[in-house]
This record gives structure tokens, C-alpha cells and sequence, in this order.
């Protein structure tokens, strides 16, 4: 079993991180602003479901194919530059009519949930940096050392959820004041695609 120290410096270490600006939190921000604070919420249980993905995949030493193979590598990282590219083309075209949060009748959770899972697991640097990252942590004398990584995955997934339902509630509420203009909401349908152009840009020239 982990010790209580290693779980704290871990879980600190985690916290601050999930603070730093990337995709995943920049994604959870666009959504939230674009269609509320429980659209936001719902990105983000995909993407950390997705993590539970990289979690297993290091814990199996599956992520060792993506840091050994750069076709695998290449082809996870243009799926998911594709699939930035694909929301953006979606965003880009949305009917500019204000979106009824209160109601959620226009919002299709289901979909967000698995956008979120697709986000995540697309992106090749997640399992790499877990591979990177959790080891660290391990302690082989204890035995069972995947199992350790799997506890520690979770606690990572903890303290994701905290730093970026945080980021959905906050920016949720200034997606009510878009929702007041139509002009407003046009603008950031734009601003929100550009936000994705250029992520998939960026996943598309990350080196392996």
C-alpha cells in the first residue's frame, strides 16, 4: 500500500497540473462558456474517462507502443487533429440562435459525453506523460506495482475532476450572458472554432 505521504505529494503534484493550461481545460472552458456550466460538467466525466483509458494502457504497458512506435504515435495524433478539426467545421456552421440552457433542450449530453472521451483518449501525450509520470510514484518493494499505477491513475483522475468542474462552473455562468445577444453568441461560436483549429494544429505538430 501507498504511503499517506506519497498519496499527498502525488495528489498535490496532480492538482497543479490539471491547473496548467492544455487541451483538455481549455476544451472544458469553450464548451462550459458555448453551452453552460452542465455541458461543461459532462466534458468533463468524458475526459476523465478517458483518462481511466491511459490509466489501464500504462498499467498494462500499452502506452509503451506509443512512446517506442511513431506510426502508432503519427496515427492517434492525426485521428485526433481530425477530430479537433471535425468539432471546429461543427461549431464554425451552428445556427447562431441563442441556445436554451434552462430547458437543455437543444444540448445533446449523451454526445458531449463521448466528444469528451474521444478528446482524451486522441491525444497520445496523455499515455506517454502517464508513463512518464506514474512510475515515479511507485514503489516496487511494495509489489504490485500496476495496481499502485491504477490507484495513483485514480487519484490523478480526483484531482482532475476538482480543477476542471471548477473551470465549468465558473465559465458556465458567463455563458448566460452570451446567451443575451445573438450577435454575442455568433462571435463566439467563431472564437470557439478558432480555439479548436488551433489545437488540432498543435496535437498535429507535437513530436512524439
Amino acid at each position: 500500500m501507498l504511503s499517506l505521504e506519497t498519496i499527498i505529494t502525488f495528489f498535490s503534484a496532480s492538482f497543479l497540473l490539471a491547473l496548467i493550461p492544455g487541451p483538455d481545460n481549455i476544451f472544458v472552458l469553450t464548451q462550459s462558456i458555448f453551452q453552460g456550466k452542465k455541458s461543461g460538467l459532462i466534458i468533463v466525466l468524458g475526459l476523465c474517462t478517458g483518462l481511466i483509458f491511459h490509466t489501464l494502457a500504462v498499467s498494462l504497458g500499452v502506452a509503451v507502443i506509443f512512446q517506442t512506435s511513431i506510426i502508432a504515435f503519427t496515427i492517434l495524433k492525426i485521428v485526433g487533429a481530425f477530430y479537433l478539426l471535425y468539432l471546429a467545421w461543427q461549431i464554425f456552421h451552428a445556427s447562431s440562435e441563442k441556445i436554451d440552457i434552462k430547458n437543455n433542450i437543444t444540448i445533446d449530453y449523451k454526445k458531449l459525453y463521448y466528444r469528451g472521451i474521444i478528446m482524451n483518449i486522441t491525444n497520445p501525450k496523455v499515455s506517454i506523460f502517464f508513463l512518464a509520470f506514474l512510475p515515479q510514484f511507485t514503489n516496487a518493494n511494495l509489489g504490485f506495482v500496476s495496481f499502485q499505477m491504477i490507484l495513483l491513475g485514480g487519484l490523478f483522475i480526483v484531482a482532475t475532476i476538482l480543477v476542471f468542474s471548477s473551470i465549468a462552473l465558473l465559465s458556465g455562468t458567463l455563458s448566460n450572458i452570451f446567451n443575451k445577444s445573438k450577435n454575442s453568441q455568433m462571435i463566439l461560436n467563431k472564437l470557439a472554432s478558432f480555439i479548436f483549429v488551433v489545437l488540432a494544429m498543435k496535437l498535429a505538430i507535437t513530436k512524439q
